[in-house]
């Protein structure tokens, strides 16, 4: 009969501990019970100091709690560990974008789509930030790519939707946001911004379809309201000038303009 070494047997027992104690950590993460999730990982980590997966969800759960600076400290942890521990790079990303930090959000987050180029979330976040950072092309094809990993979701035709408009594709702001709104019908700024879309291309009836979802919603929506006037003008011409006006009457500067312009055709300024 074999005599199992001591120090084998109290091995097998600390591995077992740190176990129990990362499974206890990981339910006090799913429970949004950060604080006590944080106890069980320093517990693990004071016994093995290289467990990723419990410096990663510490690091998730200081994120939570917005201790952001000891998230990252976790996250470099990390990714000294494994240079290519996608998820943390992410996570430095996500924090870099809380912080209103884009370039350094742009950076990390595409270090994490490299690793990990199926992640929806990275590739959303990602394409979410090129937007920010003014990088409207790129952004649209990390955001096409988001969208073929869940053709379901509605979120990333909305972002196609505000990249292309950004880069002057009108058509192609209202083919995205065709897609977006037969998945989520609720969304206010997709249907003013598919109706700004179409009243550029000249479509005014189907621009004032999507204006009067917007005020019958949101009737102090002034600049929905100047706009549809503007579309109304050459059929409704009377009823184009009351949304105008009334608009006019509450600040809006487009509404001002166009009763400026008037104004000045018939020889009157406005004040």
């Amino acid at each position: 009969m074999k005599v199992v070494p001591v120090f084998l047997l109290f091995l097998l027992f600390v591995l077992s501990g740190c176990l129990g104690q990362f499974q206890r950590g990981e339910a006090y993460f799913r429970n949004q019970e950060y604080e006590k999730a944080i106890a069980e990982f320093d517990r693990v980590l004071f016994v093995s100091i290289s467990d990723v997966k419990s410096l990663h969800l510490r690091a998730r759960s200081f994120e939570e709690l917005e201790e952001y600076e000891k998230a990252k400290e976790d996250y470099r942890k990390i990714l000294k560990l494994q240079p290519t521990y996608s998820q943390a790079l992410a996570g430095l990303g996500k924090i870099a974008w809380k912080e209103n930090n884009m370039p350094d959000a742009e950076k990390f987050l595409l270090k994490a789509a490299m690793h990990d180029p199926n992640d929806y979330d990275i590739l959303m976040l990602l394409g979410r930030t090129m937007i920010k950072n003014q990088r409207f092309k790129s952004a649209e094809e990390f955001l096409q790519l988001a969208s073929d990993q869940h053709p379901e979701n509605p979120q990333p035709y909305f972002y196609i939707g505000i990249a292309r408009g950004y880069q002057g594709d009108g058509l192609g702001v209202v083919t995205a946001l065709n897609a977006y709104l037969s998945l989520e019908n609720d969304n206010l700024a997709a249907h003013y911004n598919r109706g700004f879309a179409l009243m550029k291309l000249g479509f005014s009836d189907w621009a004032i379809e999507d204006f009067n979802e917007v005020l019958k919603r949101k009737p102090d929506h002034y600049d929905a309201l100047a706009r549809r006037g503007i579309c109304l003008l050459e059929d409704n011409p009377s009823q184009g000038m009351r949304d105008i006006q009334k608009a006019a009457q509450h600040g809006n500067p487009l509404a001002k303009s166009i009763l400026n312009q008037f104004g000045k055709k018939s020889g009157r300024g406005m004040n």
